[in-house]
């Protein structure tokens, strides 16, 4: 067995992987892929089925019409070819948490092919080409009981509807594996066809893991890892996979090509089972469906529902000036693009819509252990307080204030500026005099600045701030003094 994984430990260089990942993603549908029992997550075990979910003689599947639209976005959204008549077929093995001693799927003839995922790596666009994304269902859940020796069956999971997302063997390391999962995970959240909840199962991936020496064009041969729970065990598991099999190599051995499971507590894979083949399963269609056939006025209506994707807002983010790492952050969530959006369409500058929405607005969620749609302080309302701030009417600081009392209160920006007397005083005149008291009252700091310490015009500002509550404007603060104290105006 090879040692655990440790984090760090460099993988040599005269080797290259090659990976690709199967994603399976459940989609956020009420009902089963082919019965109308409820597709809902957790519940008393085997409180969600049905006789067909049990395989009852008798029962037959209807297909779920909300899982194909879903699993068409998906398609959509990745630039897939759309099959406008693909078939479901039976894919046969025994196994306890498949009750109908099948599994229906989409074989030869699959909803969407080739494609693409498209993120960021190390800040630069990178896409990464799909073979194909089929539909299919879920089986149930096996739960082995610690040291009883037996095994406990769930079938809620059983029929919940998929679509498996899988890539060509483009992925060279781990760190590009985990950042392509990221990016699935992202979409179908964006797409609202899934959660993406990886520690319930929403979203889970099976690595296809090869190496060859580099320069060589012909794959080698390939083991599939099972069983990888989160973003962090992809890494680990991967990097570990890829010092195993170059450490056989080298060793003189060779591999097989077989089905590993990873096992997070132990950092290691341990062999399960050979890997099966096509023929393995006999495939043949699903006598039971007839073929599912996508019509165009179906597919404009489906398009109709897809939303701008992540990287095309990411993209559009840097044309309205905003730095890669606010557009990054911005676009990390649809409901946060979302806001952001409805903020900057009130007529806000978008650099600063940014810089507040990701310093105060996520700093004080982030403290409530608050998501951006429990927000207390809506889009519109935040746009208030960056127009009062734009306009003048309040300085920034003062801003910051406000913003804390809109957070805890619910009430308008203009509400607590006008009820606590906080607008900025922008009056010359009335600047000037709180200006002339500070420099006569500090002529040693004059002093030192007419001799040439221009630094110390911090200190004046501070002390006419002060005085003023933070309500005198900054830039008249400035010039004002500049001039008493002897600077140009």
């Amino acid at each position: 067995m090879t040692a655990p994984f440790e984090p760090g430990l460099p993988l040599a260089t005269d080797y290259e992987a090659v990976i690709g990942l199967e994603c399976h993603v459940q989609l956020l549908t009420l009902s089963k892929a082919f019965t109308g029992a409820s597709a809902a997550f957790g519940g008393a075990p085997n409180s969600h089925v049905d006789p067909y979910t049990l395989g009852l003689p008798g029962s037959l599947p209807v297909l779920n019409r909300r899982a194909v639209e879903f699993a068409l976005r998906m398609g959509l959204a990745t630039g897939c070819t759309l099959r406008k008549k693909s078939r479901f077929a039976r894919k046969h093995y025994f196994y306890p948490d498949l009750p109908k001693g099948y599994q229906i799927s989409q074989y030869d003839e699959p909803l969407c092919e080739g494609g693409h995922i498209e993120f960021l790596r190390h800040g630069e666009p990178h896409r990464v080409r799909l073979t194909r994304i089929h539909m299919e269902e879920d089986a149930g859940k096996n739960l082995h009981v610690s040291g009883a020796g037996t095994s406990l069956l769930d079938y809620n999971r059983a029929g919940v509807p998929l679509i498996e997302i899988v890539s060509e063997p483009d992925l060279r390391s781990a760190e590009e594996a985990a950042e392509y999962l990221r990016a699935v995970r992202q979409l179908v959240r964006y797409l609202g066809i899934s959660d993406g909840n990886m520690e319930e199962g929403s979203l889970r991936c099976d690595a296809n893991v090869s190496v060859r020496p580099r320069g060589q064009r012909e794959y080698g041969t390939r083991t599939e890892l099972k069983n990888i729970n989160s973003f962090k065990y992809v890494q680990k598991a991967i990097e570990h996979e890829i010092r195993r099999q170059i450490e056989l190599l080298r060793s003189g051995g060779t591999v097989v090509l077989e089905t590993r499971g990873w096992d997070a507590e132990r950092g290691t894979s341990r062999s399960q089972r050979k890997k099966e083949q096509a023929h393995d399963y006999r495939y043949f269609p699903d006598p039971d469906l007839p073929p599912l056939v996508i019509d165009d006025a179906w597919l404009a209506e489906v398009r109709q529902t897809l939303p701008e994707t992540p990287m095309r807002r990411y993209e559009r983010y840097l044309g309205q000036g905003l730095s890669p790492y606010d557009a990054v952050l911005l676009t990390s969530e649809r409901e946060l693009s979302d806001y952001f959006d409805e903020v900057f369409r009130s007529g806000g500058d978008a650099k600063l819509a940014a810089n507040w929405i990701g310093s105060e607005l996520l700093g004080a969620l982030y403290k409530d252990g608050k998501g951006i749609a429990a927000s207390p302080v809506s889009a519109p309302r935040l746009a208030e307080l960056l127009g009062l701030i734009e306009k003048g009417a309040i300085s920034g600081k003062i801003g910051k204030e406000v913003f804390g009392k809109m957070y805890a209160t619910f009430a308008s920006a203009p509400e607590i500026v006008q009820a606590e007397g906080l607008t900025q005083v922008t009056d010359a005149g009335a600047i000037e005099a709180v200006c002339q008291r500070i420099v006569e009252g500090h002529p040693r700091q004059g002093d030192l600045y007419r001799a040439g310490n221009q630094k110390i015009i911090g200190f004046f500002i501070g002390q006419v701030m002060k005085e003023t509550g933070g309500r005198a404007k900054p830039e008249l603060v400035n010039q004002v003094l500049r001039r008493l104290l002897g600077g140009t105006s």
